[in-house]
């Protein structure tokens, strides 16, 4: 398989070329220059937001079986990717969001349910906008036999730049008291990077179209088998302190962002089944294995050491955490 990678320098990216490698394809990366792809991976240099900087791309020679996307920004940029590449590849997979589907949403959503407006032409738009503007470009392109378009849910693993497990990890490494949100048996939704990368070179092997929910299945773990898990791969003396849900909000904590991964189902039912109620039944159907979550906080922790413990950060996303003088007050309360 010849694999055209728009990006594979960073977290999702890096994983499918991590991934294809190890299958023995042959992978090209199309990206900044930014970060190093890796080794193995014919890399093509240029800026898709730049006027002609696709031209290494549409100079470069041959075709390709299959290309993964993961942009996140301006639909514009999957729009004039996806028509450059549309006479010279089989298949389409775009690494879409569930933050396409519209609120208010139940829990066990599946692909059928409704998606927020969106236009291959548009620019600077939100982010389920711009998600939904990527799909429709790829559709626009490919069409829906040629096209993948995945809607991921929470993702996590080795490399995670956007910082929600690492945090956890280096907080609770650090040791001492800490503010576990509750309750503890709150279960989590969320899928590998790598288990995600897998399912994509599968589906593309076995010629998969629509879009697929990805994420593991609902109650695949809980908020405290994860965090006690952080406390097993740290070898932290931390002590986890569960905190009912509404102490936690009433202290003007805000869940996901202040706590990452969080999201309290009692107080604000409608935000976690937007997180944690996908259907996932069709990509399980179509090849989808999750590892255990015990196994991701340990792989992630152990690349975060290898590091030296400070993870990326992208600059486009906000970053996370909760300030350990907040933390304390909390705690003291």
């Amino acid at each position: 398989m010849r694999l055209l990678i728009l990006g594979g320098t960073e977290f999702v990216g890096h994983a499918v070329a991590q991934a294809a490698l190890a299958r023995g394809w042959e992978v090209t990366a199309f990206h900044r220059g930014r970060h190093a792809a890796p080794e193995g991976v014919t890399t093509l240099l240029g800026d898709r937001t730049a006027e002609g900087g696709l031209a290494a791309l549409a100079d470069a020679e041959g075709d390709w079986d299959v290309v993964v996307d993961t942009w996140s920004a301006a639909p514009t940029a999957v729009r004039d990717t996806a028509r450059l590449l549309a006479g010279r590849a089989s298949h389409y997979v775009y690494v879409s969001s569930c933050s396409v589907y519209t609120g208010p949403r139940t829990a066990g959503y599946d692909e059928s349910a409704p998606v927020v407006d969106g236009s291959p032409d548009a620019d600077d738009v939100p982010y389920p906008e711009a998600k939904r503007g990527g799909e429709l470009a790829v559709l626009d392109a490919f069409g829906e036999e040629r096209s993948v378009l995945v809607r991921a849910g929470l993702i996590l693993g080795p490399r995670e730049n956007i910082g929600r497990l690492p945090w956890w990890l280096n907080r609770i490494a650090r040791g001492g008291p800490v503010l576990a949100p509750g309750p503890r048996d709150l279960p989590v939704q969320f899928i590998d990077v790598r288990d995600l990368a897998e399912w994509i070179l599968h589906a593309a092997e076995h010629g998969l179209s629509g879009p697929y929910n990805l994420a593991s299945a609902p109650g695949h773990t809980t908020i405290g088998e994860l965090l006690e898990a952080c406390v097993r791969a740290t070898g932290s003396a931390a002590e986890l302190r569960w905190t009912p849900a509404e102490t936690v909000l009433a202290a003007g904590v805000e869940p996901w962002t202040q706590l990452p991964i969080w999201v309290p189902r009692d107080e604000l039912p409608e935000v976690y089944a937007s997180v944690y109620g996908l259907d996932v039944a069709r990509a399980l159907g179509a090849g989808l294995r999750c590892r255990p979550a015990g196994e991701t906080v340990a792989d992630t922790w152990a690349w975060l050491e290898s590091i030296g413990g400070a993870a990326p950060q992208r600059a486009d996303r906000p970053v996370v955490g909760l300030a350990p003088e907040v933390e304390a007050k909390v705690l003291d309360a």
